[in-house]
């Protein structure tokens, strides 16, 4: 069941969505040459801390995991797509990193992503990083009052296709609200026009993620969460919360 917010609740959002932008703040402003993962899951931790924020990471285990998610940041370096575990990994030059950040806040959920680079970046990864965050930028500019869901998912597989990058398959976005996860999902391919009508209220966790060798398959790592790309190459994963309202859409998790 999809539940259209009101406008009271899309401020609520937007306080969850300004605790989730200071945090991935935090972890990637430690990111750095031999910092740890667990040090930018410290961080992010320490933000949620003090915003009286609940993680709905922290704990979280949906049917595919073999456990409860141990951290409350997502941390995929390199050919890591998703779903990366936060471990006592140090950081190295050139290493991509993408950072999956989720906060509750008074009954409120945000949720958004960030990749970057450390050190010296690859100029092959800032390209694709930047192909995801075109992809991210022409999604939400089509989550528009009026349109379908389709269309947003037609905006990211072109934009895919256009880099010639490859999306791991039955992996997108997703509604948002009183829970991370809530209905519609939020395909990364689809065909315009069709699908769920965008209206005023809704709210919507908009994600591309990338993967440089074109192909959209992956595979699961030992830990049982981490996506990796089958063929090696690296991945980029960027992500906002997004409201659809009769001005536009609405990004909540801006800083």
């Amino acid at each position: 069941m999809v539940e259209i917010k009101t406008d009271r609740a899309l401020e609520a959002m937007r306080e969850a969505g300004r605790v989730v932008a200071h945090a991935l703040a935090a972890a990637r402003e430690a990111a750095a040459v031999g910092v740890s993962l667990r040090e930018l899951d410290g961080a992010a931790r320490a933000v949620l801390a003090e915003a009286g924020a609940r993680s709905p990471f922290l704990g979280y285990r949906p049917s595919f995991a073999p456990t409860p998610f141990p951290a409350v940041i997502c941390t995929s370096v390199n050919d890591a797509v998703v779903h990366g575990i936060p471990t006592g990994y140090r950081l190295r030059d050139g290493d991509l990193v993408s950072v999956d950040c989720g906060a509750e806040l008074d009954g409120w959920t945000g949720d958004a992503a960030v990749s970057f680079t450390v050190g010296t970046p690859r100029p092959a990864d800032l390209d694709l990083i930047g192909a995801t965050e075109e992809a991210l930028a022409a999604a939400i500019a089509t989550a528009v009052a009026g349109r379908r869901l389709g269309d947003i998912s037609h905006a990211i597989q072109s934009a895919a296709l256009a880099a010639r990058c490859g999306m791991p398959r039955d992996f997108g976005g997703h509604g948002i609200g009183r829970r991370m996860h809530e209905d519609p999902h939020l395909p990364n391919r689809g065909r315009p026009g069709r699908g769920f009508p965008l209206r005023h209220g809704l709210t919507l966790a908009i994600e591309p993620m990338f993967m440089a060798g074109g192909g959209d398959d992956y595979r699961t790592g030992p830990d049982g969460w981490t996506l990796f790309t089958a063929d090696g190459s690296r991945a980029a994963h960027v992500e906002h919360t997004v409201a659809v309202t009769e001005d536009g859409p609405r990004v909540l998790t801006l800083p």
